[in-house]
């Protein structure tokens, strides 16, 4: 594990051996990636633009509880065989670490929506290349670089 601060980490994929706490999907299509703006009200990260997702709940997969956030969120059904793992990110320090896994996802049927407006102010699409600062600062950077690497 490459430790970037005291309470920030890049984790390789797979090397922690277990579930993420929080899963994040990046819808993409035609160039463009789904971002919601979280509200202004939020606890953690108000009013920043972010990857949707949520909490993993007990005995979920991170594929499942990406399924479930996403078609809470947003209304969208995603397609599981058309997610890629991304990245993971381990944010805080002691008892309040929190490890956040991130999935690229190609296909899904619906029209995302704000299903929760205590969660989000609106979901947009924006180009990949032009991403707004994310909540954690090892996020932009791992999320442009998987992207162009699967982008390609």
């Amino acid at each position: 594990m490459r430790t970037c601060s005291r309470q920030e980490a890049l984790i390789p994929r797979g090397a922690s051996g277990r579930v993420a706490d929080v899963v994040l999907g990046a819808l993409v299509r035609d160039g463009a990636v789904l971002l919601a703006r979280r509200s202004p009200l939020k606890r953690h990260h108000p009013d920043i633009w972010d990857l949707p997702g949520g909490t993993v709940e007990t005995g979920e997969s991170e594929l499942h509880a990406l399924a479930r956030e996403l078609r809470e969120e947003l209304g969208v059904d995603i397609e599981p065989g058309s997610a890629t793992h991304l990245y993971r990110v381990a944010t805080g320090a002691g008892g309040q670490r929190t490890e956040l896994s991130a999935w690229l996802v190609r296909e899904w049927s619906g029209t995302p929506s704000n299903l929760t407006v205590d969660e989000h102010v609106a979901p947009s699409a924006g180009s990949t290349r032009d991403l707004p600062e994310p909540a954690h600062p090892l996020m932009r950077p791992a999320l442009e670089a998987a992207l162009e690497r699967l982008l390609r």
